[in-house]
């Protein structure tokens, strides 16, 4: 019996970035260098699959540093992490390797630069969410006032109009923070943005790259974790787009395939944090049941590359 026709187009940029790849590495070269366990505090990226593989190697991850004996090294999330956090760690003497994403340290420096000046700093992003809570954990309470959609900017209250600036959650839906951004720029027209947005260039292209095939898909798969902001970001997108038809799957084990009756043409993608062996293992169960033709639609190329702290990169 011959199988339904299956046209897959392929988002590209797609899965993993530079600071997720660097994040990912400094966990295996610090298993290599000093042998397990190595410890983790919280997820090193918001990645099922990418967590069970390291456990599988001796990761061990605890969800706070207390969980850490004292001669075992331990590696901070790509997310990044409060000041309090690093000098929980300082005073018991942890040997720490630190896998912040650069693109988080910048919106870090860029935080603390405010502080120093005396501006107050909105914060745009989502409460709970790891990055926000390090972002907002390196100054003292109170100094960063979280935003997290357009109804709070129309009614936000600040102490000076005239000393202030916002900074950005790194993994927002890109259209979502522009519409923030003006209503704040026209309730605080003197109001700071950082000289180059914060929002990374791994979210954005992926988001340009699935903007680029919502339009043309009967429906859309995302691939990633559903504590990934910068996945759920890509599924909003497909939406706004102009695909009604558009999910969110850890891998293909979780496909509804019933999900896809009458679809011809299916968009794929996979967040920053989803590593593309899931995107081909879901490629292969679509052709166990379907005719599929593959084309991936590229929007932009990436060669960015992290480098790894110094007491790796020897």
């Amino acid at each position: 019996m011959a199988q339904p026709p299956l046209t897959i187009l392929l988002a590209s940029p797609r899965s993993f970035c530079a600071g997720v790849e660097r994040a990912i590495l400094i966990v295996e070269k610090a298993l290599d260098n000093y042998g397990p366990p190595v410890y983790v505090r919280h997820e090193i990226v918001h990645n099922r699959f990418v967590v069970e593989s390291l456990k599988a190697k001796g990761a061990v991850f605890v969800d706070e540093l207390d969980e850490v004996p004292e001669d075992a090294p331990v590696v901070f999330s790509a997310h990044g992490v409060a000041k309090s956090v690093r000098a929980q760690a300082e005073r018991r003497n942890l040997f720490v390797l630190d896998a912040t994403c650069p693109l988080v340290s910048k919106v870090h420096s860029e935080a603390e630069h405010h502080f120093a000046v005396g501006r107050q700093i909105i914060l745009i992003g989502h409460a709970g969410h790891p990055e926000v809570e390090g972002t907002m954990g390196q100054l003292p309470q109170g100094a960063v006032i979280l935003v997290e959609n357009l109804e709070q900017a129309k009614t936000v209250e600040v102490e000076r109009a005239d000393r202030l600036a916002f900074i950005t959650q790194t993994t927002l839906a890109v259209n979502d923070v522009a519409k923030i951004i003006d209503e704040l720029k026209r309730r605080f027209p003197s109001i700071l943005a950082p000289k180059k947005g914060d929002i990374c260039y791994a979210t954005s292209n992926r988001q340009q790259a699935v903007k680029a095939i919502a339009t043309v898909s009967d429906a859309m798969i995302v691939i990633g974790a559903p504590n990934s902001s910068n996945s759920m970001r890509l599924v909003e997108v497909a939406h706004q787009s102009g695909c009604d038809r558009a999910l969110l799957v850890q891998r293909a084990a979780d496909v509804d395939w019933g999900f896809l009756d009458g679809i011809e043409r299916l968009g794929l993608t996979a967040g920053a944090s989803a590593p593309d062996i899931l995107v081909e293992e879901l490629i292969d169960a679509c052709r166990a049941r379907y005719d599929v033709t593959l084309e991936e639609v590229t929007v932009t190329r990436e060669n960015v590359h992290f480098n790894l702290p110094r007491a790796l990169s020897a």
